[in-house]
């Protein structure tokens, strides 16, 4: 066996050839938004969790057909190497070019490496998400290879056609999010500034059942004494009460600038 005396060498001879590379690396990205309907006078607006799917073009840029063609997906695609793309880049430049949506903070959350997860060969992906109002995502529109973007209500998103593994991949990002509703702030996102315990709680068990949020008497208990949130007063200093969603008067809360460093609904 050959021994070099530095790294230049070893570099120098080094065999690539010996390991099997990937044939692609890239990019999915899961954006989720919460949207709000008012139903009923005097009752709190019915809440639901969306996600953004691209529908793939039947054909590729080429004319060629698409592989996974005419199924939902998620936004996404190839990382550049020759613009020395990382995935991050990469994920925010196709989300733009395929749905318009751009300036979001996506985070990362999951590497997608099984080599038989895409037909075209061994496609590693880095998957992103993130959960932002509506009004962050309302510029969209379907462009580059996707024909249409729609947002879907998540108890229909596993009713669809979906293509390679962005079933698992937005189950996934699923439990993400709902572990960020329980230990970040992000519901303020989806409340007015001046908000109730109701419509608080309402928020939370949109994405998910925390067991500590679904019970009444633990969360109406427990929610009042949250660090990150106070009571709203009146100009006189009294509490300030609204009727908006019940015709009984409900205290008002607001976020403070209490910063967040562990789980904040336990």
């Amino acid at each position: 066996m050959t021994k070099f005396r530095s790294q230049e060498e070893v570099l120098a001879n080094y065999d690539s050839s010996k390991y099997l590379t990937p044939d692609g690396y890239t990019s999915d990205i899961a954006i989720f938004t919460i949207t709000s309907e008012k139903v009923e006078e005097k009752a709190p607006p019915m809440m639901t969790l969306k996600i953004m799917l691209i529908k793939r073009a039947d054909q590729d840029n080429e004319g060629n057909p698409n592989i996974e063609g005419g199924k939902w997906a998620l936004p996404g695609g190839f990382v550049d190497a020759t613009k020395r793309e990382t995935a991050y880049m990469a994920a925010k430049r196709e989300l733009k070019e395929e749905t318009n949506v751009d300036g979001l903070h996506v985070k990362h959350f999951g590497v997608y490496d099984d080599i038989d997860r895409d037909p075209r060969g061994w496609m590693i992906s880095n998957a992103f998400y993130a959960i932002v109002p509506e009004v962050h995502i309302d510029q969209r529109q379907a462009n580059d290879d996707a024909a249409e973007v729609e947002l879907y209500d998540i108890s229909e998103v596993f009713k669809l056609e979906l293509a390679f593994d962005h079933r698992k991949i937005i189950s996934d990002a699923l439990e993400f999010i709902k572990k960020d509703m329980v230990q970040t702030t992000v519901a303020k996102n989806f409340l007015p500034e001046e908000f109730t315990l109701s419509e608080l709680q309402r928020v939370l068990l949109t994405v998910g059942n925390d067991p500590r949020v679904s019970n009444d008497s633990v969360f109406f208990t427990k929610a009042p004494k949250l660090p990150f949130i106070e009571k709203v007063l009146d100009g006189e200093g009294k509490p300030k009460k609204t009727k908006r969603n019940s015709f009984r008067p409900s205290q008002l809360y607001t976020y403070n600038d209490f910063e967040i460093v562990e789980s904040i609904y336990h």
